[in-house]
């Protein structure tokens, strides 16, 4: 219902295009408005189907037919006024309403149908993030249909397709985001029990030598939650303010403890 209310409420009116089977869907439509827009992207969807029940399973196949058909009902019933003048912030509104959308639904164990599905099957297999794959084959959806469309009207859709590929993906990563963490310290037994205790999170201890002064050290290893890197840092500060320390993002992290496994 999110995504179909982005898409009769902002893309048609305005006539902006937005990525993926659903963009081509409202192009088939402008050129055939007697079709049913929810019936076009029930049937392009088709073989993208056949590919989810062979590449990705059966959880994720019944999931997305769930999402697929649901998508199709609100394309046709979903019919909200939204009146902003300024076609900016109309395309920054449509990005950030498609991308909600999306993203619950990835969230679910399914999707819309579309390209989500082949976004799934290219994370399960390469890592490839979700935003990166629908921003990437958005763009060359457009490049192809740009001539049916005025150029303004191509730019604007292509920052539909940029809001909404990072939305989807905070969306999906939500607070679950987490950041590795090492740290030098000739403290590293206190840093490392406090980690374990207050933080209570794992710590990996690593033997290492330092370049220059060949000195034996220990390097601290973790990974931590984002929510919970300023209360790291407050402690790691207190304990020893020369630590060397470095965090870097994570794309993903698979273990049965830390909860974030793949969903599909």
């Amino acid at each position: 219902m999110i995504f179909a209310l982005g898409i009769n409420s902002i893309l048609k009116p305005m006539h902006f295009v937005t990525g993926g089977i659903a963009g081509l869907a409202l192009i088939i439509q402008k050129f055939i408005p007697a079709l049913n827009l929810g019936w076009i992207y029930l049937l392009i969807n088709i073989p993208l189907f056949a590919l989810a029940w062979m590449a990705v399973g059966r959880r994720f196949f019944f999931y997305s037919l769930i999402g697929m058909i649901s998508l199709t009902v609100s394309l046709t019933f979903v019919q909200v006024p939204i009146d902003l003048d300024d076609k900016l912030l109309n395309a920054l509104l449509a990005g950030m309403i498609l991308g909600i959308g999306s993203g619950l639904s990835l969230r679910s164990s399914g999707s819309q149908g579309g390209l989500d599905i082949l976004s799934v099957m290219l994370l399960m297999r390469f890592s490839i993030t979700l935003g990166n794959t629908v921003l990437t084959m958005n763009t060359l959806i457009l490049l192809m249909v740009a001539v049916f469309y005025s150029l303004e009207a191509v730019l604007y859709t292509l920052i539909v397709i940029y809001v909404s590929s990072k939305i989807m993906n905070i969306v999906v990563t939500g607070l679950s985001q987490r950041k590795a963490v090492f740290i030098i310290s000739p403290h590293w037994e206190v840093i490392a029990r406090e980690i374990l205790k207050d933080i209570r999170k794992g710590v990996t201890i690593i033997e290492a030598r330092g370049g220059y002064s060949h000195k034996q050290e220990y390097l601290l290893y973790a990974v931590i939650p984002t929510m919970e890197i300023g209360q790291m840092k407050v402690m790691i500060r207190r304990i020893d303010p020369d630590a060397f320390v470095v965090i870097s993002n994570t794309q993903e992290v698979i273990n049965p403890r830390l909860g974030n496994q793949p969903r599909w």
